[in-house]
């Protein structure tokens, strides 16, 4: 690692509507064992601590899901998971941390982490880290790890690469919130775009300054947030501040206006995540991430016991009960003790919707 110290921050405030109806409110995605025995979150630190100890993790999540994430990560101290008072996206939250830590470790490196993504090549994911964190301790340099697209994805954030400055590192020339069927499609066939993987590496100092520059009416909140941090104003500074914070991306806040700098000029950077990066942000992409698991007939069936005849490609959920998949095709079904959930593999990214149906129906039980 770097000779500065390096804070892992966690962000962990999403409800993970499209994994209804296993990921919930209280229990959302974040937190739930979708693939082992060990929660998202659990298999994210793990993952970085050979980076950074629990004591320099910190996590940003909503007031739902803190308790859980406590119990779950007791290493961490407490008072560093830091609870929303309300959603903000991605740039406050971590733009508090970076404000924080500005304060408590000058010149401290943050790396910032999804909690639930999966990383296959672990060794790989290190020595990417670390390079970041090297190119991250000159002041102003960002760095996000892009990864190579399999496929033209429209749920994406995209990366056009230009100068190639080592063999894993590119210059940023911009960057493409999802784009459309015909856009993502352009992008594969180009060669130079990357996914945007979510994870971005940079000083406290150069966050803290990039907001202060592009969002400067956000950036004064959150400095008095952060210096009443460890006192008995903090709870009432936060509860009153955070809420009038814009609600925005990092991608759209930071990343979007110093991409218009130049390719030359915006200190940004992308490191190619060579290491087998997966999202999950559906049941599909579930069902895609357990091909070693599936069948002759491409199923993947989590049941006391099963059986499938004519019936291809299917995802099935029930692992209390005995499951019989008949003559069916690229279904996703999904059981839990209050819901089930019936849709196909293609509309997976639609889930989501139902979550919405639940709200506006007042259906609070279930979400």
């Amino acid at each position: 690692m770097s000779k500065t110290q390096f804070y892992p921050v966690i962000l962990a405030g999403g409800r993970g509507t499209r994994f209804w109806p296993r990921s919930r409110r209280g229990l959302a995605k974040q937190v739930l064992a979708l693939e082992g025995t060990q929660t998202m979150i659990q298999k994210t630190v793990e993952r970085i601590l050979p980076l950074g100890t629990e004591k320099d993790c910190w996590v940003i999540t909503n007031e739902f899901l803190a308790e859980e994430i406590r119990r779950q990560l007791p290493g961490i101290p407490p008072r560093q998971v830091v609870v929303e008072p309300e959603p903000r996206n991605t740039a406050p939250a971590i733009g508090l941390a970076a404000f924080l830590l500005e304060r408590l470790a000058p010149g401290s490196i943050i790396g910032m982490f999804p909690a639930d993504h999966v990383i296959a090549n672990e060794n790989k994911f290190h020595q990417v880290l670390q390079r970041a964190a090297e190119i991250a301790e000159k002041d102003g340099n960002i760095v996000v790890m892009g990864v190579k697209p399999a496929r033209a994805e429209t749920g994406y954030g995209y990366i056009e690469t230009g100068e190639n400055l080592e063999p894993e590192l590119l210059r940023v020339k911009r960057f493409t919130e999802k784009p459309n069927q015909q856009k993502a499609e352009e992008f594969l066939a180009a060669g130079n775009y990357y996914w945007n993987s979510g994870i971005f590496v940079w000083s406290a100092r150069t966050l803290a300054n990039a907001l202060r520059e592009h969002l400067s009416e956000t950036a004064p909140y959150l400095e008095q947030i952060s210096a009443a941090w460890g006192t008995k104003d903090f709870a009432g500074k936060y509860a009153e501040l955070y809420p009038k914070c814009e609600n925005i991306s990092i991608d759209y806040a930071v990343l979007e206006p110093r991409s218009a700098k130049g390719e030359h000029s915006s200190n940004l950077f992308c490191l190619r995540a060579d290491f087998g990066w997966n999202d999950l942000g559906s049941w599909a992409a579930l069902y895609d991430h357990h091909a070693p698991r599936q069948d002759e007939a491409r199923n993947v069936i989590d049941s006391a016991e099963s059986y499938a005849l004519n019936a291809t490609g299917n995802y099935v959920y029930a692992p209390k009960k005995f499951v019989a998949v008949v003559g069916v095709d690229n279904l996703v079904v999904v059981e839990t003790e209050d819901a089930i959930l019936v849709t196909t593999r293609e509309h997976s990214q639609d889930v989501g919707k139902i979550v919405k149906y639940l709200n506006e129906k007042k259906m609070t039980d279930l979400v």
